[in-house]
């Protein structure tokens, strides 16, 4: 038994191979979980149904989780700003930089050999996803 938030066994498992530089991928519902990932990555599924899970509530687990250095967002196509780069810049604290990149690019970064996990939530909320990159741990003694 897990005294942690995070307990999820394929996700802490996940989590635990990768190490700094890997990244993981929060897909919103839209988003092509099998064509649009590195097929060598874990997918967890947690789109249980529209709305349910969200980006954000697993993002609100992972931060307690697993340090991270950078995140990537993808920019709407109208190019407008990112509806969720200041709640997620909140939620990710300083000194976490976000990156806009287009569709394209989101993709292209998505399908690298570094993404490690893909969690599919049920967010019906447009351009909601997050690809991040995971931080070092700091050294235990000093």
């Amino acid at each position: 038994m897990l005294h942690f938030p995070l307990i999820h066994p394929d996700i802490l498992a996940a989590l635990a191979s990768a190490g700094h530089g890997s990244t993981v991928l929060l897909a919103d519902a839209n988003y092509a979980h099998s064509t649009g990932t590195n097929p060598a990555a874990t997918l967890v599924h947690l789109n249980l149904r529209p709305g349910l899970v969200t980006v954000e509530q697993v993002l609100a687990t992972l931060v307690e989780a697993t340090p991270f250095e950078a995140a990537a967002l993808m920019a709407p196509d109208d190019g407008s700003p990112s509806p969720w780069a200041e709640r997620y810049s909140e939620m990710l604290g300083t000194p976490v930089p976000i990156t806009l990149l287009a569709r394209a690019d989101f993709k292209a970064a998505c399908r690298s050999t570094d993404l490690a996990l893909t969690i599919a939530t049920g967010d019906d909320s447009h351009y909601s996803n997050v690809l991040l990159t995971i931080g070092a741990v700091p050294p235990a003694h000093g």
